[in-house]
């Protein structure tokens, strides 16, 4: 299931748009305890998505430390990005949602605590 991140329709082009943005060799290999927790968000990403994409839900709302703003992330794009934080130790850059709809996205919070109710509730019968 991994293999389907996209690639970089880009790879290799002599003509890449984002070669006029250099190389981004700044960031540090992430730790053992990082990788194993961007592995876990990553799991937990998947089962999101499993049981919010049926409702409707197009992905996760995050609230970015460095602008203080809310940015909306579909599936993939979560997805992607923690591949990425787990293969390069830097999340892609990509451009933000187009005009998202608020109603289309949860927090992670509200993910895991709607997780935690279909476990329960699984449990409980």
């Amino acid at each position: 299931m991994l293999e389907d991140v996209p690639r970089d329709p880009f790879a290799e082009d002599p003509n890449d748009p984002a070669s006029a943005l250099g190389e981004l060799d700044d960031s540090e290999p992430l730790t053992l305890a990082e990788r194993d927790e961007a592995l876990t968000d990553l799991a937990d990403v998947e089962v999101f998505r499993s049981l919010l994409e049926p409702q409707g839900v197009l992905g996760l709302v995050l609230d970015c430390p460095e602008c203080g703003e809310q940015h909306y992330f579909d599936w993939d794009l979560l997805r992607g990005n923690l591949r990425q934080m787990i293969d390069h130790g830097r999340p892609q850059v990509h451009e933000p949602a187009f005009e998202p709809d608020p109603a289309d996205y949860v927090s992670w919070e509200y993910a895991r605590g709607y997780v935690d109710g279909v476990i329960d509730t699984e449990e409980s019968h």
